[in-house]
């Protein structure tokens, strides 16, 4: 493949990704796989058994992992899941290690305790960085008193109650191991809990909950390893790690699902309290144990001060609640407000995509954490011509399709994004051209399909920049360097992509150079006009002129108008240019009108863009220059391109009042638009001009498709009582051949190139076309 094929293409489809439930399905294999063999097993050893719990575990992290490394979630996100992660790790290799030693022995050996209590400190770590609500000290206060009641009475029950019903054959290390993993789950509930109520937490709620399955499964474990008889140890011993990596695994799998969805379809968090039950329970079972206590080894009147005195807290935590309930419904509405707001100032309002303040910082984010980022900036083309034709409302129901498979085509591993009109942009999570090629193919190979927009079925082709970030770069400069790429691809060709390299950068700047120099070239009265004659090719007489703008710079010499009427459209120059040429070539006409009289050509021709056609009073100022240099409409044609036709209603509206006018049109470069033929229909075209394409190919035989088409714009010109003119005559052999396939005018080198005003009145007499050999 060729460079040029490497850096633009055009459609080619990609699978987008799916969501990773193959983690989730490889769990509950695990679970299966234990519950199974629990069922057939008839002695033998316990390896089996064990298995899978690492399975699991590595599920677990998989699909923990997974989510850890989307860009298209907020870091804190990111960042929960990834420790999350490394706790499915560490849990891992505690499930190896009771694997490796396969017993059903009560109590926790610490070769399995350590890394597990290392996994549940991982865990409590995750919720703990979770931006759930303004961390003040009072609210690090009421979290750390809430694991603190929980760690003490959970020690207390597990002290006097749990330990207590261990066999006297028990290590004490064993039981204090299974007696610190259940500690630290309870601990972890606590905090899941805070996390799990919060209005504000931005992990899944829904997955939160699922996850509170872990530490709950930790702490029945953990009492039964301690506790529990043969069987129902050996039960909970196989099963639990399984059971916590199925219960990782759903978490993840809900919480990519939910990303999935479309930002406008979430649903807020809803409201809860931000108190937590587990405190209470624990005082409520510590004050059961100090009642059971009292009861065994106090007397009468004892046993009713300690109830009393139990009651009487019972009474004070109860009424606390209360109040927190109270304050907590008053706070609900100011958060939920603030939830709504920070959603807003982050999404398109009309697509549900996220906005550039969002694109912006998320890609800024990435670049300062020195990850690999690329940009696909996405400009829908000819998005105007919808607005025009079908109405405004019609173009907004098109972006929000287009929105819709920009969703569906990025899923959760890219960020796509709407800036702003029609502009949309995809945030990728590559450093590797291939694919963010491929995306952008991708994408292109989606808007290809009609989208259904009301009773309407419209194509939106787009035409894509691609942006790989570099070393040093900055969003703005990665933007920027997308938003050149994407100018590249539409001059290729539209529907298509480029990839931004650095030579394009260079021809921006120049291009702005450029545009600056023709400002003040205007002003300063560098520019003139040459014209080329148009020949009758019967009689040879000179039948009309076209005006064609030149450029003498002061330094660089003569500017090609290949190089500066493009930078004239781009900046919006061609207005003020265009009215200049104008102004000029009619004056000249009148000139030599005085000057020659009858001898004098009748007409002038003058190139028009589509950015005059579209101003408002375009038709006033032609009027206004006929008026002032008293010609009649008649001595003016305006040459314009298909594409310029067929730029909008505004240009159609401005095309028939000219005709109304009296004002002669030409459609300048015939045969080379999409839609020549229906554009004879609906518009008022007086004189097709026959492109050079077409006359270059025409002799000897060379391009019989040429020929043909050259033929018959010939008689399709006769046909409808049109003037046609051939462009670009280079050689006689050319000029008999058209003559001979009925073309009655014709311009090119051959007969005069573009001349000065002076040169071209003396050849405003009868002139003979030189004759040819046959």
């Amino acid at each position: 493949m060729s460079a040029a094929d490497t850096r633009v293409g055009r459609r080619r489809a990609v699978e987008p990704a799916r969501p990773g439930a193959l983690p989730l399905v490889l769990a509950l294999l695990s679970v299966a796989g234990v519950t199974g063999w629990l069922v057939m097993r008839d002695g033998g050893s316990l390896m089996p058994g064990y298995a899978g719990g690492p399975l699991a575990m590595v599920a677990a992290f998989l699909a923990c992992r997974r989510i850890g490394s989307m860009i298209v979630v907020p870091r804190p996100v990111r960042g929960f899941w990834r420790l999350f992660s490394h706790s499915a790790i560490c849990v891992g290799i505690g499930s190896v290690c009771s694997f490796a030693f396969a017993n059903n022995d009560p109590g926790l050996s610490p070769y399995m305790a350590v890394p597990t209590l290392l996994g549940v400190v991982m865990s409590v770590l995750a919720f703990l960085r979770l931006p759930v609500e303004r961390r003040s000290a009072l609210r690090w206060a009421q979290l750390f008193l809430d694991g603190a009641t929980v760690a003490v009475a959970g020690s207390l029950i597990y002290w006097y109650v749990v330990l207590d019903l261990a066999s006297p054959a028990t290590s004490a290390v064993t039981r204090n191991g299974a007696a610190a993993v259940g500690v630290g789950a309870l601990i972890s509930l606590v905090v899941i809990g805070r996390a799990a109520m919060s209005p504000a937490s931005v992990v899944d709620s829904v997955s939160l909950r699922i996850l509170t399955v872990a530490p709950m499964v930790a702490v029945a474990v953990t009492v039964l390893l301690i506790a529990g008889g043969d069987t129902g140890r050996l039960i909970i011993s196989v099963l639990a790690v399984p059971l916590i990596g199925v219960a990782m695994a759903l978490a993840a799998y809900r919480q990519e699902v939910v990303l999935r969805r479309p930002a406008a379809s979430v649903a807020a968090p809803p409201a809860r309290g931000s108190y937590n039950v587990l405190p209470l329970a624990s005082v409520i079972a510590t004050a059961a144990l100090v009642i059971t206590v009292s009861a065994r080894q106090l007397g009468w009147h004892q046993r009713v001060v300690i109830i009393g005195a139990v009651l009487i807290a019972t009474f004070v935590v109860t009424r606390q609640l209360l109040g927190l309930r109270a304050n907590d419904r008053l706070l609900v509405g100011i958060r939920r407000q603030r939830a709504e707001l920070e959603y807003l100032a982050m999404h398109d309002p009309l697509t549900g995509l996220a906005n550039r303040a969002r694109f912006g910082a998320v890609l800024g984010e990435r670049l300062d954490a020195h990850l690999c980022a690329s940009v696909l900036l996405v400009d829908i083309d000819d998005f105007k011509m919808v607005n025009d034709t079908l109405g405004h409302a019609v173009g907004d129901q098109l972006l929000v399709e287009v929105a819709q498979r920009l969703r569906h085509q990025s899923t959760v591993t890219h960020l796509a994004s709407r800036l702003g009109g029609d502009e949309f942009a995809v945030l990728l999570d590559v450093d590797d051209p291939a694919a963010a090629e491929a995306a952008a193919a991708c994408i292109l190979a989606a808007l290809a399909v009609p989208l259904r927009v009301g009773e309407h079925q419209l194509l939106a082709h787009a035409s894509i920049g691609v942006a790989l970030a570099g070393p040093g770069d900055n969003a703005d400069e990665v933007l920027r360097n997308a938003d050149i790429a994407m100018y590249a691809a539409k001059a290729s060709g539209k529907a298509s992509w480029a990839r931004f390299e650095p030579r394009m950068r260079n021809e921006v700047v120049n291009h702005a150079r450029l545009g600056s120099e023709l400002h003040n070239a205007i002003i300063r009265h560098e520019l003139y006009l040459a014209y080329q004659p148009v020949f009758d090719l019967v009689t040879g007489r000179m039948a009309g002129a076209e005006a064609l703008v030149r450029w003498q710079h002061p330094v660089r010499g003569p500017v090609s108008p290949a190089d500066f009427i493009p930078v004239a459209e781009r900046s919006g120059l061609i207005i003020p240019l265009g009215a200049w040429v104008l102004r000029e070539a009619c004056g000249q006409l009148a000139k030599w009108h005085a000057e020659y009289g009858p001898a004098a050509i009748q007409s002038i021709n003058v190139n028009v863009a589509a950015r005059q056609l579209r101003e408002a009073g375009f038709v006033d100022e032609v009027a206004a220059v006929l008026s002032d240099t008293g010609l009649i409409p008649a001595n003016l044609v305006l040459e314009v391109t298909e594409s310029s036709v067929l730029d909008g209603r505004q240009v159609r509206e401005t095309l028939q009042a000219l005709h109304e006018l009296g004002v002669r049109l030409a459609l300048d470069d015939f045969g080379t638009g999409q839609s020549s033929l229906s554009l004879l229909r609906a518009f008022p075209v007086d004189v097709l001009k026959l492109d050079k394409s077409f006359v270059d190919g025409i002799c000897d035989g060379e391009d019989r498709g040429r020929l043909a088409v050259a033929a018959a714009v010939a008689q399709l010109a006769e046909y409808l009582d049109l003037y046609a003119v051939a462009e670009g005559i280079e050689t006689a052999a050319q000029l008999d051949r058209l003559r001979a396939m009925g073309y009655r005018l014709g311009q090119g080198y051959f007969m005069a190139k573009p001349l000065p005003p002076e040169e071209l009145a003396a050849l405003m007499v009868p002139v003979v076309v030189p004759a040819t050999a046959a």
